[in-house]
């Protein structure tokens, strides 16, 4: 495997590779996260009254059935993106572009690759109908005007993940130890502990998750072959956008879907989408290699 360019980013992360700064670190920038949402619904209980409160953030974190849910939801991974930063500020005197990589390399990569998987799934699907009758969601004229705000949030919420799973979680570890299972492992198998959610996906909670730990497998490669976060950025913005603009399970995050699957989330009729799915991010990982040539 060529991992060379990986260097790049472990190269900083080398000045301070001690795992109790890394723990520190990680559960820093979770505090920050999660204490930043709180102290927002704490503004808006002040502001507004604590029920209107409890109203607005049961619609973006447990619900998001509506477009305002949704939208909410992907702006508050702004607070993650400030959580990693302290956290690789304060225990690894680390800063945004030691975590990405230099920014005109990283858009470059983005854009190959975002190029790329454009025309892949455009053909994935004009060329492979899923025979699943789909169901009419967002209004097209609403979802036009939702567009410039959601394309941005997405992009935010995406580029939130990566900087900390692939950025700061796989570029410490591969500071301290050198076999690759163990710098993409470990961070994709907390990815997919994250997407471990039984109490909406039911019996389809494990598949679920699995689907996410190979999604991370893959982002971890292409962070490590291209030496930024760009490509990683791209594949999980593409495949969000998909899955939250174009076509979604209706549910949580369904929000701003143009279409929605005629399936719960936890149905048993979804393990075949899910096969398919998974052969997408093979496919998807392999189209993002080509058209960067690593």
């Amino acid at each position: 495997m060529r991992y060379q360019p990986h260097e790049r980013l472990t190269a900083p992360a080398r000045a301070r590779p001690a795992l109790w700064r890394l723990a520190a670190g990680a559960i820093t920038a979770l505090a920050v996260y999660y204490g930043l949402i709180y102290a927002l619904f704490g503004l808006v209980a002040i502001a507004r009254g604590a029920d209107i409160a409890a109203s607005v953030f049961s619609g973006i974190f447990v619900t998001t059935l509506t477009a305002a849910g949704t939208l909410g939801l992907l702006a508050s991974f702004g607070f993650l993106v400030i959580g990693t930063l302290v956290a690789a500020q304060l225990f690894q005197h680390r800063g945004l572009t030691t975590l990405t990589g230099p920014p005109s390399l990283a858009a470059s990569h983005f854009a190959r690759v975002l190029r790329a998987l454009a025309l892949l799934y455009a053909a994935v699907w004009l060329l492979l109908p899923s025979g699943v009758p789909l169901t009419p969601h967002v209004g097209f004229g609403r979802w036009l005007t939702l567009l410039p705000l959601a394309v941005p949030l997405i992009l935010l919420q995406v580029g939130a993940e990566e900087l900390f799973f692939r950025g700061y979680l796989q570029q410490q570890l591969a500071a301290r130890f050198r076999n690759p299972a163990i710098w993409i492992g470990l961070p994709a198998a907390l990815f997919a502990w994250g997407h471990y959610m039984p109490e909406e996906t039911g019996a389809n909670a494990l598949m679920v998750a699995a689907w996410a730990g190979v999604f991370a497998a893959a982002a971890a490669d292409l962070t490590a072959r291209t030496g930024t976060l760009g490509a990683a950025v791209a594949l999980h913005f593409a495949n969000n956008a998909v899955a939250i603009l174009f076509l979604s399970l209706p549910g949580p995050v369904s929000g701003l879907a143009l279409y929605t699957y005629p399936f719960a989330p936890d149905d048993p009729a979804l393990t075949p989408l899910f096969l398919v799915d998974l052969a997408v991010i093979g496919v998807s990982w392999l189209a993002a290699r080509v058209a960067l040539r690593v």
